[in-house]
């Protein structure tokens, strides 16, 4: 299988996991054109779970190193398997609320403060479970980052009507959907052997088939919360599965390329906590609220009509972000 055996290549596809985890969200503002999010989501997760089996039975099946995708399923302990199973569950909780968050408040809101806040408590959660890399360094890193989701939140306060409950309820839902992801990697990372990936320990999983796991967790945990939230949603009215069934293909397939683009931020991220360590790479890919503010404020105009002193927080909180992710990386190569 596909290992990665040097610290470079690490931050490098962890940069790539950021840039998928902060853009996969525009497949979902295409969606929102003619698509209710709870449909768009259905075709979501099924995409990751698509993206998981086909990379197992390709890079996670060939190459000198590791156990195949298939050996390793076979030989994987009912604690591993159950671990990697509920990352995948709780992770679906919150993004389901995440994806909410984006309906409601925009990319440029959601993700800074839902997905900061889970950079912020999931990185302590994890480096204290796996610990690796300077921590002095790494949580200066974290602060930075959280002084970014302030000024953020500072610059949606500004530019938000004062009659816009919808932003209002978004940002509450942002801020829950934050703490749930803050807990899922540590049991997707306790399936794995993070000391060896070539040899991992017997009843330990592969990064691909930890992926597959949680993956299947956020399909099956989706005939709850998402059924839950098709009959009681936060904004208008229910949505059936007689209308799912309806929607284009092209509309399905926008959904599909979403599940992709994310699973494939998410193996890489797996992927690499072997050689950056769990925190590292969790608080990389985690700096996906900058990309994604990025995309809300130049692309989708999120923050249109501001004014300077709303651009200047923007500002701020770009610049923060890179100083604070630079940080984290500096800290995995202490």
């Amino acid at each position: 299988m596909f290992i990665v055996n040097s610290y470079f290549l690490a931050v490098v596809l962890c940069v790539v996991t950021m840039l998928c985890w902060g853009s996969w969200g525009n497949t979902q503002k295409l969606a929102a054109k003619n698509w209710r999010y709870e449909l768009f989501y259905w075709d979501y997760v099924i995409g990751i779970v698509l993206f998981s089996l086909l990379m197992g039975f390709t890079l996670g099946s060939h190459g000198s190193e590791g156990r195949g995708f298939v050996a390793d399923l076979q030989q994987l302990a009912p604690a591993a398997f159950l671990s990697a199973l509920l990352g995948g569950v709780i992770f679906n909780a919150s993004n389901i609320l995440l994806s909410t968050s984006v309906s409601l408040a925009g990319m440029s809101v959601a993700f800074p403060i839902g997905v900061g806040l889970a950079l912020v408590l999931g990185v302590f959660n994890t480096y204290f479970f796996a610990p690796k890399g300077d921590p002095v360094t790494l949580f200066a890193g974290v602060a930075l980052v959280v002084l970014a989701i302030i000024f953020n939140g500072m610059a949606a306060a500004k530019a938000q009507k004062s009659d816009d409950s919808h932003k209002k309820k978004g940002i509450v839902i942002a801020i829950i959907a934050g703490i749930l992801m803050s807990l899922f990697y540590r049991f997707v990372a306790a399936a794995m052997d993070l000391s060896d990936f070539a040899h991992p320990a017997e009843g330990k999983a592969t990064p691909y088939t930890a992926f597959f796991i949680f993956a299947l967790g956020i399909f099956v945990s989706n005939f709850v919360f998402n059924t839950y939230v098709m009959r009681r949603p936060f904004v208008g009215e229910p949505v059936s599965y007689s209308t799912y069934f309806k929607g284009s293909l092209s509309t399905h397939c926008v959904g599909v390329l979403g599940g992709f683009v994310w699973g494939l931020g998410t193996l890489l991220s797996y992927i690499c906590a072997g050689k950056a360590g769990a925190a590292v790479s969790y608080a990389l890919g985690q700096g996906a609220p900058m990309i994604a503010a990025a995309w809300g404020v130049f692309i989708w105009k999120e923050f249109k009509g501001g004014g300077r002193e709303v651009n200047r927080l923007l500002t701020l909180m770009f610049i923060l972000f890179i100083a604070g992710l630079s940080l984290i990386v500096i800290s995995g190569g202490s």
